[in-house]
């Protein structure tokens, strides 16, 4: 038996970043002398074991043969004569199919730390293409190590092309692919991710609604970069500057699609496409499963952001029924990331990177005024039932006047 790391934490090391989590494979062991060895067995489909104290995965080496279509069409065999060179040409890229044992000796058979020092992502055989799952796969790292001059080499883009238009992507499931995007749009150039995806044609596949923007225009007063597709990844892109987290980075990459269905002759001007948009933006979200609060944020990020620019204009109606659409008074957090999304969208503009954003305090200063209005005053006064919702309603609109006369 014997035991190598093997993975993201060789290549990491290898390029002094620090490592997180650890992969291990076992060349020339048994199911039965894992077991013996107090290793805990996880999952039915292939043989991978927990270590008896520090929990980390340990997996035997096995080789794979396409079965079927999409991410699980695979059958796997694993058995004492799997070769650690065997097992590591089923890995994706060439810098993720190195190994080395406890003493740090390398093992390196298709020349992964050559493409590290060449910065390039690179397939280690042709059965890459047997695994949709990795176009994404290979547009995330992209998006991770772009900042260390790391692209995409123009072979393994070609197959990732071959991949987007054999129809195998429509065959990943929702869960899959969720994972690999949320995952990408977390890295710190998750604009990168898309402008990957678009090159190799998947995003026309996967998000066709995003796919749309580019190539159309926007009113240059506003949009100095115009291209309405180069503004999202913009936004995006800024999104990850601020640290934002994944609910305000997904509204931001779903934001605008209602321009994508603005007709040429009304270009570049886009007229209600907050609520031309909602139902791409509803399309998105269920196609990938997204969770409810991503959901929930890309949905009211579409149809109010605009609000949220024109916020120093609004009147306090409008301004109490924005407030009211987030439910300002019950979950605080959704309308703070809403304002977020708000402001990356406007930084999200060429030139406009560092421009200050007033609205942000604006906003921030009306949903305390309004959450100000006490309902105990109100009952003691004998207000019940929908009068007392017309009553706090009245006191919250008289507060947003107030805030409004003295900001």
């Amino acid at each position: 038996m014997r035991i190598y790391k093997v993975g993201g934490a060789v290549r990491d090391r290898l390029l002094g970043k620090p490592v997180t989590d650890i992969d291990w494979v076992v060349v020339g062991a048994t199911t039965e002398e894992m077991l013996a060895k107090g290793f805990r067995p996880v999952g039915a489909d292939f043989p991978v074991f927990l270590h008896p104290k520090s929990g980390e995965e340990y997996a035997l080496a096995r080789t794979e043969r396409k079965s079927g279509r999409g991410y699980g069409g695979f059958t796997f065999h694993a058995s004492p004569e799997v070769t650690l060179e065997e097992d590591l040409i089923r890995r994706d890229l060439t810098i993720n199919a190195m190994a080395e044992d406890d003493q740090q000796n390398l093992t390196d058979p298709y020349h992964g730390q050559r493409d590290l020092e060449a910065r390039l992502l690179r397939h280690v055989s042709p059965a890459f293409a047997e695994d949709p799952l990795r176009v994404l796969r290979v547009a995330r790292f992209a998006a991770r190590y772009t900042a260390l001059g790391f692209t995409v080499a123009p072979e393994t883009l070609e197959l990732m092309r071959q991949l987007s238009e054999s129809g195998e992507l429509e065959a990943l499931t929702p869960e899959r692919s969720w994972k690999e995007i949320s995952r990408a749009l977390m890295e710190d150039q998750p604009q990168v991710f898309i402008e990957v995806l678009r090159a190799c044609g998947a995003l026309k596949v996967l998000m066709p609604e995003v796919d749309a923007l580019f190539g159309v225009p926007q009113p240059p007063a506003h949009h100095p970069e115009i291209d309405t597709g180069a503004h999202t990844l913009s936004v995006l892109q800024q999104a990850a500057l601020h640290k934002q987290p994944l609910t305000v980075r997904w509204a931001c990459l779903l934001h605008d699609l209602g321009k994508g269905l603005t007709p040429e002759e009304e270009w570049p001007r886009h007229i209600a496409h907050e609520f031309k948009g909602l139902k791409l933006i509803k399309a998105v979200n269920e196609r990938f499963k997204a969770p409810r609060d991503c959901q929930e944020l890309a949905m009211l990020v579409g149809e109010y952001h605009t609000h949220g620019h024109r916020a120093l204009e609004l009147k306090p109606s409008t301004l109490l029924e924005l407030l009211q659409s987030f439910d300002v008074y019950r979950r605080p957090q959704r309308f703070e990331e809403f304002i977020a999304a708000c402001e990356m969208d406007a930084r999200g503009r060429e030139g406009l990177e560092q421009r200050s954003y007033p609205q942000a305090d604006y906003l921030r200063g009306a949903a305390t005024a309004a959450r100000s209005i006490a309902v105990q005053p109100l009952l003691e006064k004998g207000f019940k039932g929908p009068e007392l919702g017309e009553a706090i309603k009245r006191e919250r609109l008289k507060a947003l006047k107030a805030y409004k006369d003295n900001a």
